[in-house]
């Protein structure tokens, strides 16, 4: 494809600003793709321990062997380290490892821009887990943050421990970084592609999306972390009087409802590209999936107020909240139907990256009707405090989203390490991880299903056994991390070298064969 000169200077331009006086820093895509990845599989384990210290604490019913201090703490920076220490860098990570050769892009618009908000992430995380930090290092007064991961007033403004300013700050670096990320990423499709509109693929459709969608959210995050910060430090009164909690729960619901899509988008975009090339056909209804991805992008802002059906809403404002969540699901059902119509009648090959797949797929339909349940006011008014809530989330995080990444993991593995992850480990990784994901909280949405409040550390003993039953599933998906471990160590070792990295997964006389492969080609010769 030819360049008109409009693009070619303003491809000119987007060089020289990112690149201008900070040359030292700027690195190539793919390092910066190692460096996410490694960012979140480092603070995806720590997040996972917090989970398997909270299902061990939960195997009795009462608070035999942690304090309900700690167990709040455990939960807080559970959820804080997942969302934006693990999910969130995961999905930069395998949008840096693909999307420029899938566009066929030398590079990234801004690499030094790049650079500097990977780095931004790292006092980003040592802030927000100051607490466990000054709890492990017996730092006087500074202790793990227990006021739940949605930080409301007035116990997040009230606290007194100063881990809880540090978190706000750590919140306003994530802000910033990932914001600056999404826009690279962003100036990277618009103006440093080299293939027709028409022939992008579905990954990077999402990638754009979900960046476009991070450069308005996060913004609101940095805003809503700034003024709870002076609530805090100098005296102001933006949650602790005025609007109150309520005004807290509609900025930060706003900001994080939205985030949730900015965390599903990719994994449906990483499904949507694997999935056909090892059910040997192509993506059935290529339109459909683009068309729908960004109507969820647009209608992801709309629908942050079913978190408040609990809270003081009126009947009328519930039912428009309620009408715009179920709208949100036309969509996310569309992609649902064009993967399932992909693998009817195909030559399905069952490669780690396609079982990954295949499972994730399971997960967010179950994931996904679990929420359009919690659309409908008198259900969510019954099932918000419950562990039903929990479960649904989960299925959907730990279900889909993080199985999808294993699947775009697996998949592009060779244009970061060039070598192949040996292919019996993966399956075993994947297989522990689809046991352990669906019996924890196949499980927990029983006790959910029962009325089991949840962020509670004891329970009735008539729920021990489904509590049990989930803790020996968060062991199960333990193991298989484990798996993963020793397969990427011995990987990186002594691994097999991939095919050049050219089609390491012999796709090139497939009707899907991605033009990643061909980049990544050219790119060694």
């Amino acid at each position: 494809m030819t360049r008109s000169t409009p693009r070619r200077a303003l491809e000119s331009a987007a060089r020289a600003i990112g690149s201008a006086g900070a040359t030292r820093v700027a690195v190539d895509h793919r390092r910066l793709a190692r460096w996410y990845l490694g960012f979140a599989l480092a603070f995806g384990l720590w997040g996972g321990f917090d989970a398997l210290l909270l299902r061990t604490a939960l195997v009795t019913s009462w608070q035999d062997l942690v304090s309900a201090e700690t167990y709040n703490a455990l939960f807080t920076t559970h959820g804080l380290t997942m969302l934006f220490l693990f999910a969130l860098p995961a999905i930069w990570g395998v949008a840096y490892a693909a999307v420029p050769p899938l566009i066929e892009a030398e590079g990234t618009a801004f690499p030094a821009l790049g650079t500097a908000a990977f780095w931004s992430q790292v006092p980003a995380a040592l802030a927000i887990r100051a607490g466990t930090l000054g709890g492990i290092l017996g730092v006087a007064g500074l202790e793990p943050v227990a006021t739940g991961w949605t930080l409301y007033p007035p116990l997040s403004a009230l606290s007194r421990n100063p881990a809880v300013d540090a978190l706000l700050v750590g919140l306003l670096l994530v802000a910033v970084g990932s914001a600056a990320t999404a826009a690279n990423l962003a100036a990277t499709i618009l103006w440093r592609r080299d293939v027709r509109w028409r022939d992008v693929d579905t990954f990077t459709w999402t990638v754009l999306t979900s960046a476009a969608m991070t450069v308005v959210a996060f913004p609101v995050l940095a805003f809503a972390a700034t003024l709870l910060l002076a609530d805090r430090t100098i005296g102001t009164t933006y949650f602790v009087a005025g609007g109150g909690p309520t005004s807290w729960q509609q900025v930060f619901w706003f900001f994080a409802h939205p985030l949730v899509y900015v965390l599903v988008l990719p994994p449906m975009g990483i499904v949507s590209h694997v999935l056909p090339r090892f059910a040997g056909r192509r993506l059935f209804g290529w339109r459909s999936s683009v068309y729908s991805t960004l109507a969820i992008g647009v209608l992801s802002f709309t629908v942050w107020g079913h978190h408040l059906f609990v809270a003081a809403t009126g009947p009328s404002v519930r039912v428009v909240f309620m009408v715009v969540t179920l709208a949100i699901a036309l969509p996310s059902s569309a992609k649902c139907c064009t993967w399932l119509a992909t693998l009817w009648g195909g030559a399905i090959r069952h490669t780690a990256p396609m079982l990954a797949c295949l499972a994730a797929v399971g997960f967010f339909v179950v994931g996904g009707v679990t929420g359009v349940l919690l659309a409908v006011v008198p259900i969510n008014v019954r099932y918000n405090g419950t562990y039903y809530v929990v479960a649904h989330f989960h299925l959907l995080l730990a279900g889909f989203v993080a199985l999808a990444l294993v699947a775009g993991g697996y998949y592009w593995a060779p244009l970061l390490t060039g070598r192949r992850l040996e292919p019996g480990l993966a399956r075993l990784h994947v297989r522990l991880t689809i046991v352990g994901v669906a019996v924890t909280f196949g499980a927990l949405l029983l006790v959910g299903l029962a009325g089991l409040p949840r962020r509670i550390a004891t329970y009735p003993a008539t729920y021990a056994p489904l509590q049990q039953l989930a803790t020996v599933g968060a062991y199960v998906i333990a193991g298989g991390q484990l798996v993963f471990l020793w397969n990427l160590a011995r990987s990186l070792r002594a691994g097999e070298p991939a095919s050049a990295p050219a089609d390491p997964w012999d796709l090139a006389d497939g009707p899907s064969h991605a033009r990643e492969w061909d980049t990544a080609a050219e790119s060694t010769e």
